[in-house]
């Protein structure tokens, strides 16, 4: 089992990552810079980690989604290979094209940070099969941005596919029917604002974003 975590300029969450993964599944994790044009060979997964690349500025994972490495990324999500963009990485593939949507500022639109209650909405993808038929799930948010956004065909459209993965009990960021993760439609990458990285253990304060790292392994 083999993992690749992609580090931008900015990524703050790249060594919570990797030690999520780690720990969750014991995959072997490789640190990938973002000026590298190439992924390791026989990749599981690809993680693009939350933190603030190149500072947030222009537009949240603009400039990143430019790096040299996303068309790495997305010839290997092209391939079938499981990718996952948590905050920050949920708004690089949403600038990627990886991802249908746009991440807004939030509604309030000041920087939240908490701990949120998530309904598992479908529990038969790559990345959720591990839930089983446990039906929510705790993690925490941490941006300023995360407030999903989409016209009303495309909401329908993810609704109707089965895309929309997580869904907030309480919208705590204004997202557009209460979204916190989608897939694209091949079912192989996946955004989320939550956390996964930051709830991967009980020291942590609770373990189901483990759950996320080891369905893509099972």
């Amino acid at each position: 089992m083999k993992a690749a975590v992609v580090v931008f300029p900015g990524s703050n969450c790249d060594r919570d990552c990797k030690v999520a993964v780690e720990r969750s599944t014991g995959a072997r994790v490789e640190m990938v810079w973002h000026a590298e044009t190439a992924l390791p060979d026989d990749l599981d997964l690809v993680v693009l980690p939350g933190g603030f690349s190149y500072g947030d500025y222009l537009r949240c994972g603009a400039m990143a989604a430019q790096s040299p490495v996303m068309r790495a990324v997305a010839a290997a999500a092209n391939d079938g290979v499981a990718v996952i963009g948590i905050c920050n990485g949920f708004q690089i593939l949403c600038e990627a094209g990886l991802l249908p949507g746009a991440l807004l500022r939030n509604a309030g639109l000041k920087y939240i940070c908490k701990s949120v209650t998530l309904d598992v909405v479908n529990t038969q993808t790559l990345f959720t099969s591990a839930f089983g038929e446990q039906y929510e799930a705790v993690m925490t948010v941490g941006n300023g941005e995360g407030n999903f956004f989409a016209d009303e065909a495309t909401l329908d459209r993810l609704e109707g596919e089965g895309q929309v993965v997580f869904r907030y009990q309480q919208n705590p960021n204004g997202s557009a029917r209460g979204i916190a993760g989608v897939t694209n439609a091949k079912g192989n990458v996946l955004g989320m604002m939550p956390h996964p990285d930051r709830a991967f253990e009980d020291d942590l304060g609770g373990a189901d974003g483990a759950l996320v790292f080891r369905s893509v392994f099972a």
